[in-house]
């Protein structure tokens, strides 16, 4: 099945008001900013934020007045420090008041696992005697086998996962390297999954090396082929971080006027991804592009 769609497609049919989305599995790699400006062009509403590290992802929607809860590890700028509009809306309301519920990378991770399993909570010795693990989506929990008290960490399965991937066939089977984060998790346990990816390649691509095929087409509605979609962030073997954005967003967002100066020229100044990439230039872009090849070593696959 034909899966193939373009970005404000994926985004309008698969992305409505009050949804939860979790976004940048990858950590600090694969995170799909061009997804996240579309749903900022699109005004989408109420949305619930699901993420262990965001980057500044996350700050941005959040100062779109998209977001009305965040479930996250740590929003902020990892290049430069916190995020100001996320800091703005859980001080100060501005544009709107969210709700945080607190995590760590860790169990964030156990709660999607959890929801990919099909299971309510998954327990851990982490966390355990923090200030957050008082929190309602974390309880103690007792092991039936050896009485040993641990923390049962609440499922989170999410309406729609969104994720940058390096390569993927029309029906969804993709195919991911390099830092994976959450990536497999999340796929498996949110609702629906939207996939952005570098290239488009045949089915037989994908056989070709299963290994490396840890999204399965099952799982997908959309698949979108949007180059440079991670960027500033890097997808390895495509696009290398642009440290100079973070730094320049951190700096112009600042302040409510500096942030909205820069959502006007980034974000809804530009109409799609297309134009977003020429408002960047042809030279920088080419610039973040990796130069040489590091192939793995070849592998047969024969019985």
């Amino acid at each position: 099945m034909n899966k193939l769609s373009s970005l404000q497609e994926a985004i309008a049919g698969e992305i409505h008001d009050g949804m939860s989305v979790v976004m940048g599995c990858g950590l600090e790699s694969l995170i799909p900013f061009a997804a996240g400006y579309e749903i900022i062009r699109q005004k989408k509403k109420n949305l619930t934020l699901i993420a262990p590290i965001s980057d500044m992802q996350f700050d941005q929607i959040i100062g779109a007045g998209c977001v009305k809860k965040v479930i996250a590890a740590w929003v902020g700028n990892v290049a430069a420090g916190l995020g100001h509009n996320f800091r703005r809306a859980a001080e100060e309301g501005i544009p709107h008041p969210i709700e945080v519920e607190d995590h760590s990378n860790f169990t964030i991770a156990l709660a999607l696992k959890a929801a990919a399993m099909g299971l309510p909570f998954l327990p851990t010795k982490t966390a355990a005697g923090s200030d957050f693990s008082r929190a309602g989506h974390f309880k103690p929990v007792r092991c039936p086998f050896s009485g040993e008290e641990l923390l049962a960490v609440r499922a989170i399965k999410p309406d729609v996962a969104i994720l940058h991937v390096q390569r993927a066939d029309p029906e969804g089977n993709a195919h991911i390297w390099g830092n994976l984060g959450i990536v497999v998790e999340a796929a498996r346990a949110a609702k629906k999954v939207i996939l952005t990816c570098e290239e488009i390649v045949d089915h037989e691509v994908i056989l070709s090396d299963p290994n490396r095929t840890l999204i399965q087409g099952f799982l997908v509605s959309s698949v979108v082929h949007e180059p440079f979609a991670s960027h500033p962030s890097p997808t390895q073997g495509y696009a290398r971080r642009d440290d100079d954005f973070y730094f320049d967003y951190h700096k112009e967002s600042r302040t409510r006027e500096g942030f909205e100066r820069w959502l006007e020229k980034w974000v809804l100044g530009v109409k799609d991804h297309k134009e977003y990439l020429s408002r960047l230039g042809e030279e920088r872009v080419r610039k973040l592009k990796p130069e040489g090849n590091l192939f793995s070593p070849s592998v047969n696959f024969n019985f």
